[in-house]
C-alpha cells in the first residue's frame, strides 16, 4: 500500500514535470535551441493564473485557458524579440540570449509582485480526498493526472495527424527545404513557441495547486529539472519528454521514501547521469547526422 502511494506521488511529480518538459523538446526539435527562459515562461504561467484567480476572481477552467493563451502569447513574443534575430548567429548568443531573458522575467516579475511567496485563493479548486485503505487520493492529484494526459493527447495528435504538425517534423528533418514546400518557416516556429508556453502555463497552474508556495524565482530549479528530464528522455521526442519527466518524478519520489530526503536529487541525477553516461542521446533520442 506504500508502495502504490509513492507511486501515485512520483505520478503528480513527473506528470509536472512532462509538461515543463515539451516546451524544451518543442523548440529543440524545431531550431536545435534549448530555449533556458523556458523555466521562467512557467513561472509566468503560474502567476498570471494567480492575478486571474485573485484579482479577477475567476474560477479554474478560465483562468487555466487565459493563462494558457497569455503565456503562449508572450513566448511567442519572446522569440519574435529576442531569438528571431539571432537564427543565423552562433548558439552560444542564443543561449547567452535565453539566460538573459530568464532574468528578465524573473527579475521583472520580483519587481512587479514582491519577494512574499504566493498561493491560489482558498476555494479555487475544492479539495477533498479519497481513502481506499492507507491509499488516499485528493481531487488535485486527480485534475493534475486528467489534465496532464488530456494535453499530451491534444498535442499527439496534433504533431501527428494535423498539417502543421506535419510542417512542425518537416522544418525539424530539413528546415532549409520547408519555404520550398509553400510552408512559412516563421508560422511554425511561432506555433511551436505558442504550444510550449501553454503546456508550460498549465504546468504553472497545477504546479500552484499540489505545491501552493509560488515565488519569482520557482522556474529556476523547476526547469533545469524539466529540462535534465528531457535530456534524459531524448530532447527533442515528445515521448522522450514524458518519459524522462515521468522517470525523474520517480525517482525523487522514492528515492525520499528509501533514504534522506536531503540524498533526493543526489540520487536522482546519478541515477540520470548513469542513463546518459549508457545512452548520450537519451532513451528516444538519436544522433543527428549533418552532411558536409
Amino acid at each position: 500500500m506504500v508502495f502504490i502511494q509513492q507511486f501515485l506521488n512520483g505520478l503528480q511529480l513527473g506528470s509536472l514535470y512532462a509538461l515543463i518538459a515539451l516546451g524544451y523538446s518543442l523548440v529543440y526539435g524545431v531550431l536545435l535551441l534549448i530555449n533556458f527562459a523556458h523555466g521562467d515562461v512557467f513561472m509566468l504561467g503560474a502567476f498570471i493564473g494567480v492575478f486571474g484567480a485573485f484579482t479577477l476572481g475567476l474560477p479554474f477552467v478560465p483562468t487555466l485557458l487565459v493563462s494558457m493563451l497569455l503565456t503562449g502569447s508572450i513566448a511567442v513574443l519572446i522569440e519574435r524579440v529576442a531569438y528571431k534575430p539571432l537564427r543565423h548567429a552562433s548558439r552560444l548568443s542564443a543561449v547567452i540570449t535565453a539566460l538573459g531573458v530568464g532574468l528578465i522575467l524573473e527579475n521583472g516579475m520580483l519587481a512587479l509582485t514582491g519577494a512574499n511567496p504566493r498561493s491560489f485563493p482558498r476555494g479555487f479548486v475544492e479539495t477533498s480526498s479519497y481513502r481506499l485503505g492507507t491509499i488516499s487520493i485528493g481531487t488535485i492529484e486527480i485534475l493534475i493526472f486528467a489534465l496532464t494526459a488530456l494535453l499530451l493527447t491534444g498535442l499527439y495528435l496534433l504533431v501527428q495527424h494535423t498539417k502543421w504538425g506535419m510542417a512542425m517534423r518537416a522544418i525539424s528533418y530539413d528546415k532549409f527545404a520547408l519555404p520550398l514546400m509553400g510552408v512559412s518557416p516563421d508560422r511554425i516556429i511561432s506555433l511551436t513557441f505558442l504550444l510550449g508556453g501553454s503546456l508550460a502555463a498549465a504546468g504553472g497552474i497545477l504546479w500552484g495547486l499540489a505545491y501552493p508556495v509560488l515565488n519569482p524565482y520557482m522556474g529556476l530549479r523547476v526547469g533545469w529539472k524539466a529540462f535534465i528530464a528531457a535530456v534524459v528522455g531524448g530532447i527533442g521526442d515528445i515521448r522522450g519528454a514524458v518519459v524522462g519527466g515521468l522517470l525523474l518524478g520517480f525517482v525523487e519520489i522514492f528515492a525520499a521514501h528509501f533514504f534522506a530526503s536531503s540524498y533526493r536529487d543526489l540520487i536522482a541525477f546519478a541515477l540520470l547521469l548513469i542513463i546518459l553516461v549508457v545512452r548520450p542521446t537519451g532513451i528516444f533520442g538519436v544522433a543527428r547526422r549533418q552532411k558536409v
